[in-house]
């Protein structure tokens, strides 16, 4: 795909500072079905790629994980051309051999977050789709390389479990998620991955580990200067890590994720009410008569 207006390859999502790595970088506002997205989107180039970056929580960090809307954050990344999207998040390890400062690359997501939008489906519309395996395997194999080329700690494979937050988990709670097998925490990716399947994108996640949340008797209960102290070093990480998977992925490649949509649509077409059709056209539209 060639560089053109408002128009990018690759999508980053992830804390404020990565728009850095752009050149050419100009801001981009984009107005979706859903709302507003986090913030503007950064659209640039590395090394030649065209790539929008997105600050999920706003500049500054102003939206707590449930304020985020993450049903226009993807919706942005779809209308913008975008084929990959590569997620940077936060979390707490489970496992010992998790270490701070440590990268998982999981393979699978657990649910617990409460009451917040997961897809772009509804009025009128009935989509049921395949979600047994969250993550693009092909992005995800090529973080777990580059990250490890890049010299950083890098597990593959492994569970998020996603919590409501804002607070982070109590005792309790951790020590159950350890029980039920998880291995990481944390507060934003379950939507993202959802949505980022309905419209049909190659979605993956580098979960960078700041602490071990609250179960680890040999540590200090997980506090938010930890966190931020950890989540700080872990950019430059995360940032290697982009800008090496950036130019290496595949733009002709075939995925099953971009078919996700083309048989999970369970209403007959001429049911679907005329408003809805035109406003979910970027999703649906390839698929209806």
């Amino acid at each position: 795909m060639s560089a053109v207006k408002d128009s990018a390859q690759v999508g980053v999502i992830g804390g404020s500072g990565f728009y850095e790595l752009l050149d050419n970088a100009r801001e981009v506002t984009i107005d979706t079905p859903f709302g507003a997205p986090s913030d503007s989107y950064f659209l640039g180039e590395i090394d030649g790629v065209p790539v929008a970056f997105l600050p999920r929580h706003a500049r500054g960090h102003r939206l707590l994980p449930g304020e985020v809307n993450y049903r226009a954050n993807i919706w942005g990344m779809k209308a913008l051309g975008v084929h990959y999207v590569l997620s940077a998040s936060a979390v707490g390890s489970l496992r010992e051999e998790l270490k701070p400062l440590d990268v998982v690359v999981p393979d699978q997501l657990y649910d617990r977050t409460k009451a917040r939008p997961s897809t772009f489906f509804g009025d009128g519309v009935v989509v049921h789709m395949g979600f047994a395996d969250p993550f693009c395997p092909y992005v995800s194999r090529l973080l777990v390389e580059h990250g490890r080329a890049a010299g950083a700690t890098v597990h593959e494979g492994g569970t998020y479990v996603c919590i409501e937050g804002p607070q982070f988990s109590t005792r309790a709670e951790s020590n159950v998620y350890r029980q039920l097998g998880f291995d990481v925490i944390g507060m934003t990716n379950l939507q993202e991955a959802k949505l980022a399947r309905e419209a049909e994108l190659c979605y993956a996640t580098m979960a960078m580990v700041t602490d071990y949340d609250v179960w680890y008797e040999g540590e200090e209960d997980v506090t938010l200067e930890q966190v931020l102290s950890n989540v700080r070093r872990n950019v430059e990480t995360a940032q290697a890590i982009v800008t090496r998977v950036a130019t290496s992925l595949d733009e002709h490649r075939d995925c099953a994720c971009r078919h996700a949509v083309e048989f999970a649509i369970n209403t007959p077409a001429e049911l679907i009410p005329q408003g809805t059709k035109d406003k979910l056209d970027l999703l649906i539209g390839k698929y209806l008569p």
